[in-house]
């Protein structure tokens, strides 16, 4: 019960992420009760088929003051030495506590939202600017491609041009090269892979290109975006040029991109209405003229008979008459015949707007950035950050910009947020479950104690193997192990408490529950360890192909929650058979201080350990 509770609040995750990890509690739980219907039903069915009863009732259980050998005895006998000074085991275990928090924070690789997947593709985009025709697109583009040829580690290309890419892409990228990598096992680094290309992609003049590879897991798109929202576009570009300049100082950016509006021309053609008036022309009779010289006036449609769509009939002047000038020389019937539309229409430039996006009624502007593969994205942000609040006052920036940060940051912060209620609710429910088994605050708090120790052990195996702490899947490992851990402590607090009715005292209670518990805590922990080790070491076992490969890509997803969950299972279970009696003896002095009685009134008296 204490191990489903653990993973009954992720059932609850909300967002997309929820929807890609709910799959992970939901199959805990099945298998969970089912192992419970098969420990309590099936087993003990089984046992009573195949098992025999040991001769004379089997080995009495272990008295102190018996002799001990093995590792047992070493066991005991530490316990012995350490009952004594169980206030100073708890405070050493405290300062460990802090002392671990505060190395990993120097220490540590930082946290990351999701961990980093090696891709098997990469995606390089081009951008160009301006009024260009599908002809230079396409040998920009084709440019692009023959200086990416020949990358060692790249299998295929796929490369499509266009002069709009529709909603999905920004508005200034005109080609996207689609790069197939070679299988994992026989490429260079992908990383390096990705550097050459950027290398490669960055020589050609006139364009600007972005080397990409695709996001693991839920979240896509880049990992840094920061929205600016504010009343005008002259103040929004100067915040987007404060932040570039950020971004430059603090380092570890690559591939920025915005969504400010592309340098473009576009001719409007004024119509001075009075003066039209005056020569009698018609205001759509002059639209007319103008879409001769440019998409052409519908006069029909057409459909061969072999053909599944129709096709538009259009009026318009010949190839070499569709010009600027040709707007000028365009003449249209009026009350005083053909008359040049220059009498009444004037050609103005102005800039080019293809689209406006407004939040909350405010003109927004999003700047999105790549990490260099050797920073970690939460603590760019950060420094980004830092740097934002520490330049803000000289910048001279409109104090009606509001600038969210948003992408990965944001996500992480959701991530947090919730998981950080689902480990309290979690904590909460087993509470409730230890409440009504062991009717005491005391114990229950003592078992809880556990999941916050064990955190320890989770640090020190992520700085040992080098990882960064995953919001999603260390925080899933964590929450996972408040549901482990307790049981070992469930186990030797049940057998102390049936021990102590009995009429033993404490110290014996608590020596014999060590010798008769040792065992079956650390089968428990070596069985789990052993069954996450190749997760902890990224290995992939193929029956059919009858290899063991290590680091494969599918393998990255969950090196960091079973690290998380071996770590601290490891640190925990040592606190269990150190920490855990000298807080059983450290209760019953407090119970004593406070002038409790026992639990039963015919148990003899306390012995020392010197007795035993």
């Amino acid at each position: 019960l204490t191990t489903l509770a653990a993973f009954i609040p992720l059932l609850f995750w909300p967002g997309v992420i929820g929807e890609f990890m709910r799959f992970l509690p939901i199959t805990l739980i099945c298998v969970l009760t089912a192992s419970l219907f098969m420990a309590l039903i099936f087993i003990p069915n089984l046992g009573g088929v195949i098992g025999g009863t040991p001769p004379d009732g089997g080995e009495p259980a272990w008295k102190p003051g018996d002799p001990l050998k093995g590792w047992t005895g070493r066991y005991v006998a530490l316990l012995q030495r350490v009952l004594p000074h169980s206030g100073k085991m708890l405070v050493v275990a405290v300062v460990a506590l802090l002392a671990t928090f505060t190395t990993y924070s120097f220490v540590g690789k930082g946290v990351e939202f999701f961990p980093d997947v090696a891709p098997e593709q990469a995606i390089v985009k081009i951008r160009g600017r301006g009024s260009l025709s599908v002809y230079e697109i396409d040998r920009l583009v084709a440019e692009v491609e023959a200086r990416l040829e020949g990358v060692n580690g790249v299998d295929s290309e796929y490369t499509r041009s266009s002069i709009n890419f529709g909603r999905r892409q920004d508005a200034d990228v005109i080609g996207q090269i689609q790069l197939q990598l070679e299988d994992w096992q026989t490429r260079r680094p992908t990383d390096d892979i990705l550097t050459e290309l950027r290398e490669r992609a960055a020589s050609v003049a006139g364009i600007e290109t972005e080397v990409r590879k695709p996001q693991a897991g839920p979240r896509q798109g880049k990992p840094l975006e920061v929205e600016i929202a504010g009343l005008h576009l002259k103040d929004l570009r100067e915040a987007v040029q404060f932040l570039r300049r950020g971004m430059q100082e603090v380092g570890g950016f690559v591939d920025i991109t915005d969504t400010l509006p592309n340098p473009g021309l576009e001719w409007r053609m004024d119509v001075d209405r009075t003066e039209a008036a005056r020569y009698g022309a018609d205001i759509a009779v002059i639209g007319q003229a103008v879409q001769l010289v440019t998409q052409g006036i519908k006069v029909g449609e057409y459909r061969a008979v072999d053909a599944a769509d129709e096709l538009d009939i259009r009026v318009r002047y010949a190839e070499g008459s569709r010009d600027l000038d040709a707007l000028s020389r365009v003449r249209v019937n009026t009350e005083g015949g053909m008359t040049p539309v220059s009498n009444f229409v004037k050609r103005v430039p102005a800039q080019k707007v293809q689209s406006i996006n407004r939040i909350d009624g405010n003109r927004a502007i999003t700047v999105e950035s790549d990490i260099t593969p050797d920073k970690v994205v939460a603590t760019q942000i950060e420094a980004l950050k830092d740097w934002v609040d520490a330049n803000l006052e000289s910048s001279k920036l409109s104090p009606t910009l509001q600038v969210s940060f948003k992408g990965e940051d944001e996500d992480i912060r959701k991530a947090e947020a919730f998981l950080s209620k689902a480990f309290l609710a979690a904590l909460a429910l087993i509470a409730l479950v230890l409440l009504t088994q062991f009717n005491s605050f005391y114990q229950s708090f003592l078992i809880l104690s556990a999941v916050f120790f064990s955190t320890i052990g989770v640090l020190i195996g992520l700085m040992i193997t080098g990882q960064t702490f995953g919001v999603v899947m260390s925080g899933m490992g964590v929450i996972s192990l408040a549901g482990i851990v307790v049981n070992n402590n469930i186990v030797l607090i049940d057998t102390f408490n049936v021990l102590r009715d009995e009429g033993a005292n404490v110290i014996d209670a608590v020596l014999q529950t060590g010798a008769e518990r040792m065992r079956p805590v650390i089968l428990t922990t070596v069985t789990t360890v052993l069954g996450l080790t190749p997760m902890v070491m990224k290995m992939n076992v193929n029956l059919f192909a009858r290899e063991v490969t290590f680091g494969a890509p599918s393998t990255q997803y969950w090196a960091q929650l079973a690290t998380a969950i071996v770590g601290g299972l490891i640190f925990a279970t040592v606190l269990t058979l150190i920490l855990t009696p000298c807080m059983l003896v450290l209760g019953e002095r407090l119970n004593k201080m406070l002038g409790k009685t026992p639990k039963s009134s015919d148990h003899p008296p306390a012995r020392t350990l010197a007795d035993v």
